[in-house]
């Protein structure tokens, strides 16, 4: 054989082991590459469930919310619509003179101008301090007020519970 002779079958026997090599790494790293992409896939779908996991938790936490905001509002209609109910029965029994507003008078205090025996008279069947019945107008205006007082103070009361809810 000649020199040449021998470089070309040493050069062909480099080329099939290198080729053989390359078979046996492909071979190798498919199984390698195979196993990563079994794990990848594992760690995806573990990923995927915990996600939908605290999706689902999330969702349940916003549902539980929202019906105690709606159980609040019920309360707080339900609330606001008795204290009109009732106010609008005592404007009714105020206008039909019914029921009569009155006010405590301080008979001992001499600035008021006002010249009510101190001791109660034989004409009432009341036995407690005087009193001094307030004109219907007057006592319309002071419901009017205790109205709006009652309607802020049940707002607010839903509005606190509504932040709570909120807060949570």
């Amino acid at each position: 054989m000649t020199t040449v002779q021998k470089l070309a079958v040493v050069l062909l026997a480099m080329a099939v082991s290198f080729g053989a090599a390359w078979q046996v790494q492909d071979w190798r790293y498919d199984g390698k590459l195979a196993k990563q992409a079994g794990q990848f896939q594992t760690d995806l779908d573990a990923i995927g469930n915990a996600a939908t996991a605290q999706a689902r938790a999330e969702q349940d936490k916003r549902l539980a919310t929202e019906q105690q905001l709606a159980a609040a509002d019920q309360k707080h209609s339900k609330e606001l619509s008795d204290a009109q109910r009732n106010q609008a029965l005592l404007r009714d029994r105020l206008a039909t003179a019914d029921v009569r507003l009155s006010v405590l008078l301080d008979a001992t205090d001499s600035a008021s101008g006002c010249n009510v025996p101190a001791a109660p008279g034989a004409v009432g069947v009341v036995h407690a301090a005087r009193r001094a019945q307030l004109d219907p107008a007057h006592a319309q205006r002071i419901i009017a007020i205790t109205d709006d007082g009652d309607n802020a103070v049940i707002a607010l009361r839903a509005c606190q519970a509504y932040v709570k809810a909120i807060a949570r």
